[in-house]
């Protein structure tokens, strides 16, 4: 690769990161400032909460917007359009007069948000392949799990020295940032529009038992990690008598396990293959969640629960971006619509059964140690019924062919290295 392309290469990445991260940075970043917002717009608790929920659902419901329509336009349109609507929704939440208003606002900031990690992913399938795709991937999950630690710490120091709409200003300021350098310097990745009714391509890869084993598989994943984070912070402060920065650093120490499994998954996937990764961390998964249940169930030392813990939530690191890989792989005339799916039902399985950890309160960490032990096991199960191989269906690979980048699909082969039909097509039957 030339140092031009390499440039551009770089460029690219850095702007797919910053556009991935602008969901956790809309949902996280204001948390310190939610007392005085709540007196601000004399908000009680459920209220309150509701700002963060409100998000979330956009950031879930935008996924499903912007995947089709990326599909359908080409990405550069609804990216610009859906950074646009970031913008203005997140300068208007810095003056909205009352919490109701606040909280539409939220929702049309996190559908705006949304377009920007769809989209980012699906530009990643539109530009690679194979082992490429998972290095990538990797490389945004870096990006994931780093945003949601930094994100209160940049609210934190912009709180000295502004008040909690000043967030938002910030927030506003850095979509239009983001609008002007993905105008200025993003290319357009799809190279031709699908103009298939949506219903017709959303049932299409509904229909797909493979991409619903991956899908699947990663939402469950999550949602086993969308209940550690929910669940956490009562087990550990409340049972176990951690104080607030002991187990802001408990959380941190696990988000770095999480972004160090990532960034071994990137390293490794050549040589190992995405679905031995995906593997691998599906048993770490189960394994760390085991171990919390059985911390739990048998009343052990804290620091048994903090070893499941570690595992559970790095192992998460190995999930995701394999798992995203390995859902495209075969999808690329789709790839906003398949990016979307994912997407989407990593925020709905998470937000469907994470509440469930707090059904014992605050004294009881049980119904946490069930799901976070329970998820993983069926998302191991989920992936080997839905994803094993059945009699004739090795073909399958050669007749999607024409769905892989370097076939007409791919706008510009410079970034991938390798042929498509390497490994795209074929990994999830192999490992």
């Amino acid at each position: 690769m030339s140092d031009a392309a390499a440039g551009r290469h770089t460029r690219f990445i850095v702007l797919l990161a910053a556009l991935v991260a602008l969901g956790p940075l809309s949902v996280d970043s204001y948390l310190p400032g939610l007392p005085d917002l709540a007196g601000d717009l004399r908000a009680g608790a459920a209220a309150t909460q509701l700002t963060i929920t409100a998000c979330l659902a956009g950031l879930a419901i935008g996924q499903l917007i912007a995947g089709p329509l990326s599909d359908t336009y080409g990405r550069r349109r609804p990216l610009l359009a859906g950074l646009a609507l970031y913008t203005i929704a997140s300068a208007l939440c810095a003056v909205a007069p009352d919490v109701r208003t606040f909280v539409g606002l939220r929702l049309v900031q996190g559908i705006g948000g949304a377009f920007g990690i769809v989209i980012a992913n699906a530009m990643v399938r539109d530009r690679t392949s194979g082992t490429r795709t998972a290095r990538l991937f990797s490389a945004l999950t870096l990006i994931t799990g780093l945003a949601p630690v930094f994100a209160p710490v940049l609210g934190g120091q912009l709180l000295r020295v502004t008040t909690w709409p000043g967030i938002f200003v910030g927030l506003a300021v850095l979509g239009a940032v983001m609008l002007a350098a993905s105008a200025a310097g993003l290319p357009e990745t799809r190279s031709s529009a699908a103009h298939r009714p949506l219903p017709a391509v959303v049932g299409q890869l509904l229909k797909d038992r493979v991409f619903t084993g991956y899908v699947l598989a990663n939402g469950l994943v999550f949602a086993a990690m969308f209940a550690y984070i929910s669940g956490s912070p009562f087990v550990l402060q409340e049972i176990h008598g951690l104080s607030p920065q002991q187990y802001s650093a408990v959380f941190a120490v696990n988000a770095a396990g999480l972004v160090a499994a990532a960034q071994i998954s990137g390293r490794l996937v050549a040589r190992a293959g995405a679905r031995v990764l995906l593997l691998a961390g599906l048993l770490g998964a189960t394994a760390g969640g085991t171990t919390v249940l059985g911390a739990v169930l048998t009343r052990a030392p804290l620091p048994a629960l903090l070893i499941g813990m570690f595992v559970l939530v790095s192992s998460v690191g190995l999930v995701m971006p394999n798992a995203a890989a390995q859902a495209l792989a075969d999808h690329g005339r789709h790839a906003g619509s398949a990016a979307a799916l994912l997407g989407f039902s990593q925020f709905m399985i998470g937000g469907a059964l994470a509440p469930l950890a707090g059904a014992g309160g605050a004294t009881d960490a049980l119904p946490m140690g069930i799901i976070v032990a329970v998820l993983p096991a069926l998302a191991l199960l989920t992936l080997g019924v839905l994803t094993r191989s059945m009699p004739g269906e090795r073909t399958r690979a050669g007749r999607l062919a024409k769905d892989l980048p370097g076939t007409g699909d791919r706008a510009d082969t410079s970034i991938a290295d390798e042929p498509a039909s390497s490994e795209s097509g074929s990994v999830w039957r192999t490992g």
